[in-house]
């Protein structure tokens, strides 16, 4: 009988495996390790963000005085957590006054009243001005009208003071296609609007009754925060936009500027020194800002070395016999 030695994948095969055992162990201390490091690293952070002027945000009245930046932008909706953040900054010492910047094409009636109205009541205790960039129309210039002082640049796009409803009839689509809707309402207005059927005029006139009172509270906040007869603010809200500077000559805003004009204005009239930092207003406690992106990292180390580097086959080796 003739001895042949083994084949050469089958000498390796065992050194191969051990290899890629110690390989896996090694890729798990190393994400400990980074996940103890980035735990100690966000500790530190919370460490000094305790002592500095942000401390307010965790214990109010704690820390420096400062100006809240609400930055409102994109679609104005109805967000409770930012109404509460607003109202429990109204009771804080350390917010010296309220800059509201302003980049929005409009939103929801509700949503724009809310934030009115939150700032009203910021009104009434601390001083508010607004500035205006790009867009401030519709419900971007409702939130504008309780501010003390109104900014906005030549070129921004403002007004648009009125309300839309907006449907659509695809019941001649439907009946193309030969599909047949069924609707069964408690009235004969429960389903006006509705894309499966034309508008009867019945239903046409009690949307518009319902539109209607809507642009008349909105022609209201207008005359209340611009100090406008009704009359003179209804002439102007049909929805038509305005330049800033078509704006300013309208009343619908106080001057022409930015933020350095808004910062100038507080300092002059209010006392708020213009040296003073300016925060953004942060819905997210400091905890859950500080902690979410170290954990989103931690949680992402672990798939990729844990998973990602040796995909499911480190989960399960073939047997070498």
């Amino acid at each position: 009988m003739v001895i042949r030695p083994a084949a050469p994948y089958l000498r390796t095969m065992p050194l191969d495996a051990d290899l890629l055992l110690d390989r896996r162990r090694l890729k798990r201390r190393l994400s400990l390790w980074r996940g103890a490091a980035v735990l100690a690293l966000a500790l530190v952070v919370l460490g000094f963000a305790l002592r500095d002027d942000r401390a307010g945000e965790i214990v109010p009245g704690l820390g420096r005085a400062h100006v809240a930046r609400l930055n409102v932008q994109g679609f104005i909706g109805d967000d409770r957590k930012l109404l509460e953040t607003l109202d429990r900054l109204r009771r804080d010492s350390t917010v010296r006054a309220v800059l509201v910047a302003i980049d929005s094409p409009g939103g929801s009636v509700a949503g724009g009243e809310a934030l009115h109205n939150a700032l009203a009541r910021m009104v009434a205790v601390k001083p508010v001005v607004a500035v205006m960039s790009g867009t401030a129309a519709s419900a971007g210039y409702m939130v504008a009208l309780p501010a003390q002082r109104i900014f906005a640049r030549n070129s921004t796009v403002t007004g648009s003071i009125g309300v839309i409803l907006q449907s659509f009839d695809a019941s001649e689509l439907l009946e193309w296609l030969g599909v047949t809707p069924e609707t069964i309402a408690s009235g004969r207005f429960k389903d006006q609007p509705s894309p499966f059927r034309a508008l009867s005029e019945d239903g046409r006139a009690e949307l518009a009754r319902v539109v209607q009172d809507l642009h008349e509270q909105f022609i209201a906040m207008v005359a209340a925060g611009r100090r406008m007869p009704p009359e003179q603010v209804r002439a102007l809200a049909d929805g038509r936009v305005f330049t800033g500077r078509e704006a300013l000559a309208l009343g619908l805003v106080d001057a022409i500027g930015g933020e350095a004009e808004a910062r100038a204005w507080l300092a002059e009239t209010h006392g708020v020194p213009g040296g003073l930092p300016a925060r953004d207003i942060e819905i997210r406690g400091l905890a859950e800002r500080t902690f979410g992106s170290f954990v989103g990292m931690f949680a992402k180390s672990l798939a990729d070395e844990w998973v990602g580097v040796d995909r499911v086959r480190a989960l399960w080796q073939p047997s070498l016999r």
